[in-house]
């Protein structure tokens, strides 16, 4: 199985090098990122089922270099997890944009770039998942980095350059802070190791422990959009092409989070941050769904909850016990599913009604029913309706922070219903809106009720944008109905997937050793 490893990044590279030699042949294009992401899926699929029946990861040095030298590709059931569910939201997000680009002739998407910049970035984050030394976590986040500077300003539209700059000053705000953190750590310790960190932290003195751990929180915050650093997020996304939004809202940021599970389980297990967590996880929630509620153009309001959720995860994190960071990979798994597909209904939308404003869109339900559908199943997942997995990865988080039982909990289990019910309320009220309210309303000399009820949000920003109505293609509609059927699927199988995030949160909090590791290897 060691073997099947070194593919998951090495795949989608040689994809994108193959996809960029065909730059003028479209079908050829296609069929290449198709192949190697349906790839991708099935050897991570390998890999977890391998992983899960054993109960022991797979580490891989690259080069045969031994450990801790070389550099160390580590797969656990999480990393495993998270590669599988991001294969199926790439290849999903993938055929969607393989519809848009013919429809589109691809304007908005150009093929020859999209394609190879598309594998990159697949790279970028498989590379992140499985890294096991930070120095090879950091070049996962400069792949991603790259290609996604590529995507978000593809078109060049003045709105998309300018959101790509934002984007890129900020991420490399970040980057910097990652890498003198890594160069830190490296001359306190003499490696950059995850595992050997974690055995070697302790070594250091209380302080110099406290000041590595803020600053690796504070670079993998800003990636994770963590208020107050989120700032940068619900600028840059909605002036993306709707598969670029959709791809990047569903997985990025939880590369960040991901890289804070691995901060806060594997290396800093005994120097504690926890309630400076639950305070910024608090801000998060509360201050992003507000956001949300703010908006009128739909690609914001799922930008603000975006944040907003992010606040979910971390609030679990820091609970810090076995149940609260498996109801904390449940949620992760929950989230990038249904914010991506969240996102590629808006797309539909935005193409069906040429905006994405719901102070434009009307009489969506009798025009285009199905879209109404696709659009409602993620929105009251999202919301936390039961028995929708939203709901049930809520409801464990809150049931394991009220086992710890102090104030700080309650009062983060009482913001975290008020988000819901906020994200609820926003993304329901876009609904009504856009897919209840008839055109008929319009007519006349005044100034319909519903128009007048939100009136308010006539100074929001984009709330008067509009575009040209274009034609759905059928495979834009069957991705997005097909990932509604796996935001479903996240409930009909909850117990399974549940039980799999529980035994992930119990081995995550069980130290690895330089032993172990060599062990895994051999």
């Amino acid at each position: 199985m060691s073997a099947l490893v070194p593919l998951l990044v090495t795949l989608p590279l040689l994809g994108a090098a193959v996809a960029l030699i065909f730059g003028r042949q479209r079908r050829i294009q296609v069929g290449v990122s198709l192949v190697t992401l349906t790839a991708t899926l099935v050897i991570a699929a390998v890999l977890l089922a391998s992983i899960n029946a054993t109960g022991a990861p797979i580490a891989v040095s690259v080069g045969g270099w031994p450990i801790p030298f070389g550099i160390i590709l580590y797969v656990d059931r999480l990393a495993a997890l998270l590669v599988v569910v991001s294969s199926i939201v790439l290849l999903a997000v993938l055929l969607f944009s393989v519809g848009q680009g013919a429809a589109d002739n691809d304007d908005d998407t150009p093929v020859s770039i999209f394609h190879p910049s598309y594998l990159i970035l697949a790279a970028g984050i498989f590379n992140a998942f499985i890294a096991g030394d930070l120095f090879n976590l950091y070049v996962g986040f400069e792949i991603l980095l790259v290609a996604s500077y590529v995507l978000i300003t593809l078109g060049s539209t003045e709105s998309r350059i300018r959101a790509g700059v934002v984007y890129i000053v900020v991420s490399l705000v970040s980057s910097i802070l990652f890498l003198a953190a890594i160069a830190a750590i490296y001359g306190a310790l003499g490696t950059v190791n995850i595992v050997q960190l974690s055995e070697r932290m302790t070594e250091l003195p209380q302080e110099t422990q406290l000041v590595l751990h803020l600053m690796l929180l504070l670079a993998f915050s800003i990636k994770a959009a963590v208020f107050p650093l989120s700032f940068w997020l619900p600028d840059s996304y909605p002036t993306a092409p709707a598969p670029v939004t959709a791809v990047f809202a569903g997985l990025l940021t939880k590369v960040g989070v991901y890289a804070i599970i691995r901060t806060e389980t594997d290396i800093f297990q005994n120097n504690d941050v926890n309630t400076l967590l639950l305070i910024v996880a608090l801000a998060t929630m509360i201050v992003g769904v507000l956001g949300a509620v703010a908006q009128a153009e739909l690609k914001r309001i799922l930008s603000f909850t975006l944040v907003s959720h992010i606040g979910y995860m971390i609030f679990g994190l820091a609970i810090a016990t076995p149940a609260a960071v498996g109801a904390t990979i449940y949620y992760i798994v929950h989230h990038i599913v249904v914010q991506t597909t969240l996102f590629l209904a808006v797309g539909l939308v935005e193409r069906r009604a040429g905006s994405t404003s719901i102070l434009k869109v009307k009489g969506m339900m009798r025009a285009a029913p199905l879209i109404a559908v696709l659009y409602f199943i993620p929105a009251i997942n999202l919301g936390g309706l039961p028995p929708f997995s939203g709901f049930i990865g809520k409801y464990a988080l809150f049931d394991a922070a009220a086992d710890e039982g102090t104030p700080l909990m309650y009062v983060l289990i009482v913001a975290g219903i008020i988000t819901s019910l906020l994200t609820l309320y926003a993304l329901m009220r876009a609904w009504n809106l856009s897919f209840w309210r008839e055109e008929s309303e319009n007519e006349g000399d005044g100034e319909s009720e519903s128009d007048a009820r939100i009136a308010y949000l006539g100074d929001a920003p984009a709330a008067d944008t509009q575009t040209r109505k274009r034609v759905i293609p059928r495979i834009m509609t069957a991705t997005t109905a097909g990932m509604v059927a796996v935001t479903v699927a996240l409930t009909v199988f909850a117990g399974p997937l549940y039980e799999l995030c529980a035994d992930i949160g119990q081995s995550l909090l069980q130290p690895v050793t330089i032993a172990d590791l060599e062990q895994e290897a051999g």
